[in-house]
């Protein structure tokens, strides 16, 4: 299905209106700050070739979707994998998605990464009318946003400057970056190419034959893609080096920093929490995929998920991302952060 400029609900925001539409996404943070960066740094940056849409009855409907995603999706269509933002106490709002039969082809996978809870139980409920189905592979990860942006003050060691050196990213460095990153099957190697050359991060080299120890890169969407360290470099403090400078960067080209964090991961959000952020909202990544005819069970809701709210946590054996995605043995879970 190729992208078109007018739904049945929603249409194509033309370039010179995303200010405008950003405007009216501020009145929703934290809630809609993902969304919103997401069109900032498009405008700033064009590290991908996003396409906006808003409700035609916006902004009364403060609806509004983007296509196409940076991910790799079941099938590799263009209007597989799509973002959407809805504010939280407005749920019963996404009817107009329910109806919206041209930009959304039902009967086939839709991949939504990491999405507000109820706007993700709300599509569940969407999807379940429109053709039985599920959300199948679903992770949750919590939304830390920094809190203090105008200030980043935390003394920390100095790096061992006859060990290690912290220094911006380069091309070169990709493949390492990609072969660490815990969602690699779902995050292609050229959206790291991509982001590296155009978007913000810092690595910690070693001195003696310049191994990349840590590292943190912006994301397409403004906050903190993700930070990672190598298993034999952890407990030497580069993580929070790193992550450190990279928000204070963040701040100074005009974002606002947040990172997602799996709930139970205990050592990434100590760390973010020590910078200064704090959780948010709660938010479900995964893929809504139909059943075959001859493999139609009743379908339950999101798990732990009631009325938007996070209920339970689910047991980190039963996660798992798209296709497989998530914890791939590279590095260990208490360690990952990933948006």
């Amino acid at each position: 299905m190729e992208l078109v400029a007018e739904g049945q609900h929603f249409v194509i925001v033309k370039e010179n209106e995303l200010p405008a539409m950003m405007k009216e996404l501020e009145k929703y943070f934290p809630h809609s700050l993902k969304f919103h960066q997401t069109i900032q740094t498009y405008l700033n940056d064009r590290v991908w070739q996003f396409q906006f849409y808003r409700a035609k009855t916006w902004p009364e409907d403060p609806v509004c979707l983007h296509f196409a995603g940076c991910t790799y999706t079941p099938d590799n269509r263009t209007n597989e994998s799509v973002g959407i933002f809805c504010p939280p106490d407005r749920l019963e709002r996404m009817e107009l998605i329910k109806d919206e039969d041209i930009l959304f082809d039902w009967h086939s996978p839709i991949y939504m990464n990491f999405t507000h809870v109820g706007i993700m139980h709300k599509m569940e409920e969407i999807f379940r009318e429109k053709v039985k189905g599920k959300l199948d592979g679903h992770i949750y990860g919590d939304i830390y946003v920094h809190e203090c942006p105008a200030e980043l003050d935390l003394a920390l060691e100095p790096l061992a400057a006859d060990e290690v050196i912290m220094k911006p990213l380069c091309i070169d460095d990709v493949k390492d970056i990609h072969d660490l990153y815990p969602a690699r099957d779902i995050e292609c190697l050229e959206l790291f190419e991509k982001l590296v050359r155009q978007l913000p991060g810092f690595g910690v080299f070693t001195n003696l034959d310049n191994e990349l120890a840590a590292w943190s890169l912006q994301s397409y969407y403004g906050g903190m893609f993700s930070m990672q360290t190598k298993p034999k470099f952890r407990r030497k403090g580069y993580g929070i080096q790193v992550a450190q400078s990279l928000t204070k960067l963040v701040i100074q080209r005009g974002y606002t920093p947040f990172v997602v964090i799996r709930p139970e991961n205990d050592a990434s959000r100590g760390l973010y929490m020590k910078l200064g952020f704090r959780k948010a909202f709660e938010a479900v990544r995964g893929t809504f995929v139909p059943f075959a005819e001859e493999d139609q069970p009743p379908v339950k809701g999101v798990d732990g998920v009631e009325n938007g709210t996070l209920t339970e946590e689910i047991p980190l054996e039963k996660q798992c991302g798209l296709n497989g995605a998530g914890t791939n043995g590279t590095a260990s879970e208490k360690e990952q952060v990933e948006c």
